[in-house]
């Protein structure tokens, strides 16, 4: 799973993430192949902790999008192209071979208005399945990115990988094109709940896979699980997170189930009733995962990530500190010059837009006229989403001591039952007795209070609410 998918509209969103009334993910724009149309959408977002704005910093990052699958999953509705359920080989697939040099055409033509002074320190290819892709065509997309914005000698290579469509000779050559990270898309450890996804690989394949990275060598591992899904038992889910502390990935993904309506599964259920798990025993499962991977070893760093200690996803991090990045493929977004935008889903209008980008006629960047409003906002709910929280002193700078008081005042009632928690400079727990001192005093400044962030799993599981109260709070 990558979080591109959450930057759109996914069938996976991280547990009870979903936001209603002035609730927002941060803006996305359609793109156009005329250059005057951003100029009529109000970007969004600038890094968060920092006055400056995501203007003026050279993005570190890139998102590749390989959408090629064996077949649609039944919960899926990501851009994707479906090879057919027996494709393995697919070194001689034209469409494979057609889409990569379309994409490194996108490479190559966009225009980088930021400077060439930093290189790429993440790079993650997402889909789909991009382990389909022969690895002499993941090297062409990597020689492309090389030459166009230089890669760190030390830079994260993320790739995504499905059970049974990878051997330890493509494990290998993947390697020595300096991918150093693996996300392998595992989702449950039961047969009969993989068949009902309509997953093309079963339990042995996981195993196999599994035993795969760990032959080659590769220390800097994830592995994503899906919760609540159909026919799904607390006992079933208890089994996945066991066998996955066993198997030890470096990384855990743990994400719930979201139906959407133009997948099988949109046509089959209806959220909230059987054989879909109840609102209740997905807070449970919720629990569940965190209570299991803490003793585990794992730290609980964002709402659906637990890593080892040093083994964060540098290049998910990106997107949670609201850093620029840029996206290319099939539906991948982008978020550059203050302007979030995704290119089309469709093949055939992906292939216009690259040929209308290298003619000049698609204008990618935003500009300095940032809603504040909307930047406070997205600050907040991408900082409440990790472990960190929200930096408020940095946030005070920026907006302004009394919308931090504000802001903390609203969240008294959370501080007192426990889903928000209030950290001093050295990241100290402050009591509640504290916190209410502090809040009661006249001075906006809060200097004993440095950050807030949600309880874990609780305050995650209300993160709904607490991100609505948050908006409330900047734009009443």
């Amino acid at each position: 799973m990558n979080i591109q998918q959450l930057m759109l509209k996914s069938s996976f969103i991280p547990l009870f993430f979903t936001l209603s009334g002035k609730s927002k993910m941060p803006k996305v724009a359609a793109l156009c192949t005329t250059p005057n149309f951003y100029a009529q959408v109000t970007p969004s977002v600038r890094e968060n902790a920092s006055t400056r704005s995501s203007t003026t910093i050279s993005p570190a990052s890139a998102y590749i999008h390989l959408p090629f699958c064996r077949k649609r999953c039944h919960y899926c509705d990501f851009p994707i192209v479906a090879l057919g359920s027996s494709s393995y080989q697919t070194d001689d697939d034209p469409r494979v071979r057609n889409y990569v040099e379309l994409l490194c055409r996108e490479i190559s033509a966009t225009k980088s208005e930021f400077g060439a002074d930093r290189p790429l320190e993440t790079v993650f290819f997402g889909g789909g399945t991009p382990s389909l892709v022969p690895p002499r065509l993941v090297s062409s997309i990597l020689d492309v990115l090389r030459l166009k914005f230089g890669l760190a000698k030390d830079a994260e290579i993320s790739i995504e990988m499905d059970p049974g469509t990878f051997d330890a000779k493509k494990m290998e050559d993947l390697m020595k094109l300096d991918v150093n990270r693996v996300s392998l898309g595992v989702q449950a450890f039961q047969e009969e709940l993989l068949k009902a996804c309509g997953r093309a690989h079963g339990v042995h394949e996981v195993y196999e896979a599994i035993e795969i990275i760990k032959s080659c060598g590769l220390k800097n591992w994830s592995m994503d699980l899906i919760s609540s899904l159909p026919h799904q038992a607390a006992e079933m889910w208890e089994e996945s997170l066991r066998l996955t502390i066993e198997a030890q990935p470096t990384h855990v993904s743990v994400y719930d189930l979201q139906v959407e309506e133009d997948t099988k599964f949109g046509m089959l259920y209806k959220p909230g009733e059987f054989p879909l798990p109840s609102e209740t025993d997905s807070a449970g499962f919720y629990r569940m995962a965190s209570r299991a991977l803490a003793e585990g070893g794992y730290n609980h760093y964002e709402i659906s990530s637990y890593c080892k200690d040093g083994f964060e996803c540098k290049h998910n991090s990106t997107y949670w500190k609201n850093s620029p990045f840029y996206g290319f493929g099939l539906g991948a977004a982008s978020y550059l010059g203050g302007l979030r935008f995704s290119r089309p889903r469709k093949l055939k209008e992906y292939t216009n837009y690259v040929h209308n980008l290298e003619k000049g006629m698609v204008d990618c960047h935003g500009d300095n006229d940032v809603d504040a409003k909307d930047m406070a906002m997205d600050i907040v709910m991408l900082s409440l989403r990790t472990s960190s929280g929200l930096d408020l002193q940095s946030f005070g700078k920026a907006y302004g001591g009394h919308l931090v008081h504000s802001l903390c005042r609203s969240y008294q009632p959370y501080i007192k039952s426990g889903h928000v928690v209030c950290l001093d400079e050295q990241r100290r727990a402050l009591t509640v007795d504290e916190c209410n001192d502090l809040l009661l005093s006249e001075d906006d400044n809060l200097r004993e209070l440095r950050h807030i962030r949600l309880g874990d799993p609780d305050g995650f599981l209300l993160s709904n609410e607490l991100i609505s109260l948050a908006f409330r709070v900047i734009s009443p």
